[in-house]
C-alpha cells in the first residue's frame, strides 16, 4: 500500500524530471521540499514505489524517473490542473474568434493548440452525419469553368471546380441554382445524396449532361463531409523532443500520418471518457497502453467538443511520455470549451 507521502514523493518526482529530464533523487528531494523527514526516509518512499513500479533507476543513475504506470498514478489522482492565466484565454478567444468556417477555427485550433503546449496538436473533424445542407452556390469563373460552393449547418464549406462543355448560359445556372437550394435546403447528407443522384432526371434532355456534372460535384463535396479526419499542427515539436525516445523517433512519426490509426486511437479514448483515465473530462493514454497503435513511447491527452449540430469530436496533444501533463491537460480542456461554445454559436 502506497502512503500519502510517498505519492507525495511520486509527485515531485514526476515533475522534476518533466522540468529537467534529470533522475531524481532522495537528497533533491529533502533539499527543494519541505517533507519534515530524512533523506534516509525519503529513500525508503522511493523503495516503495519502485517495489510498485512507479518509478525506476535508470541504468546505473542514483535516481529515479517515472514508468508509465507512475505517469498514469500521476494523471489520474495527483495532477493539479491549474486554470489557464487570463492572458492566456483571451489568447483562445481572440485567435480562434476571428476564424471565418470550419475550416479555418480547427486549423487554428491545432495552431494555438500547439503553441499552449509545445506537443503534437490534434484535432477531428466533427462527425457530419446530423449536418444539413445550408446553402449551394453556383459561381461562374470562365466561360465553361463553375466554382460549386456546398455549405454546411455546421459552417463547413466545401468548394469545387466544375468544367462544363460549351458556353454557360447563365440565366439556366441561375435557374439550376435556385431549384438546389430548393431541393437540398435543411436536408441531411444522406438525404441530399439520394437526391442529387435524381436530379438531373429532372430537367430535359439537352440539360442532362450539365446539370449531371454539377450534381456530381457536389455529391463529391458531401462525400468530403461525410468523411473522419483530423487536422494536426506542431510536429516539429515532437522532433524537438526525439531525445526522450529510446529508439529512432520514425515509426513514431509515420504512426501519427496514418489518421486511420489516430482516429481508431481517438475512438477507444471517448469510450473511456467516464473511466477512470478522466480527469476533469480529458482522456489521457499513456505509453504502453498506446502499443497497439505503434504508440508505446508516447501519452495522448484528449477532450471532447461539441458543434452546433449536437455532435461531438475530439481534441487533444500527442508528445512523450515526460511532458507537462497538468498544463497540457488544462490547455486541452479549455480549448475544447471554447470550441464548443464558438460552434454551439454558429
Amino acid at each position: 500500500m502506497v502512503s500519502s507521502r510517498s505519492l507525495d514523493v511520486l509527485r515531485v518526482i514526476v515533475q522534476d524530471y518533466v522540468a529537467s529530464r534529470e533522475p531524481v533523487g532522495s537528497k533533491s528531494i529533502v533539499e527543494r521540499y519541505s517533507f519534515g523527514v530524512s533523506a534516509a526516509t525519503i529513500r525508503n518512499d522511493m523503495a516503495l514505489l519502485e517495489e510498485e513500479e512507479l518509478i525506476v533507476a535508470p541504468h546505473t543513475s542514483s535516481g529515479r524517473v517515472p514508468t508509465d504506470k507512475g505517469y498514469r498514478m500521476f494523471v489520474d489522482h495527483l495532477a493539479d490542473l491549474r486554470p489557464l492565466t487570463a492572458a492566456q484565454r483571451h489568447a483562445i478567444e481572440q485567435f480562434l474568434g476571428a476564424s471565418v468556417d470550419l475550416d479555418d477555427v480547427l486549423a487554428r485550433t491545432v495552431r494555438l493548440l500547439s503553441q499552449l503546449t509545445h506537443q503534437v496538436a490534434l484535432v477531428q473533424y466533427p462527425l457530419l452525419s446530423n449536418s444539413r445542407v445550408r446553402h449551394v452556390e453556383l459561381v461562374p469563373l470562365s466561360a465553361t469553368r463553375i466554382m460549386s460552393v456546398f455549405i454546411t449547418d455546421t459552417g463547413r464549406v466545401e468548394q469545387r471546380i466544375v468544367d462544363v462543355p460549351g458556353a454557360i448560359d447563365e440565366a439556366f445556372l441561375a435557374e439550376l441554382r435556385a431549384r438546389l437550394n430548393t431541393a437540398l435546403g435543411g436536408l441531411g447528407l444522406a438525404e441530399a445524396t439520394e437526391t442529387l443522384a435524381e436530379f438531373a432526371k429532372h430537367f430535359e434532355p439537352a440539360r442532362h449532361q450539365f446539370v449531371s456534372l454539377i450534381a456530381s460535384g457536389l455529391l463529391e463535396q458531401i462525400g468530403a463531409n461525410r468523411q473522419d479526419r483530423l487536422v494536426m499542427a506542431g510536429t516539429a515539436n515532437l522532433v524537438r523532443t526525439e531525445e526522450d525516445f529510446s529508439g529512432s523517433i520514425f515509426p513514431v512519426l509515420e504512426a501519427i500520418e496514418e489518421q486511420v490509426t489516430l482516429l481508431r486511437l481517438f475512438g477507444e479514448m471517448a469510450a473511456d471518457q467516464n473511466g477512470v483515465s478522466a480527469q476533469q473530462g480529458v482522456t489521457a493514454s499513456i505509453g504502453r497502453e498506446n502499443a497497439q497503435f505503434g504508440l508505446g513511447e508516447i501519452s495522448v491527452l484528449t477532450s471532447g467538443y461539441g458543434s452546433s449540430d449536437g455532435s461531438i469530436a475530439r481534441l487533444g496533444v500527442l508528445g512523450p511520455l515526460r511532458m507537462d501533463y497538468s498544463n497540457n491537460m488544462a490547455a486541452v480542456r479549455a480549448v475544447a470549451r471554447y470550441l464548443t461554445r464558438l460552434l454551439g454559436e454558429e
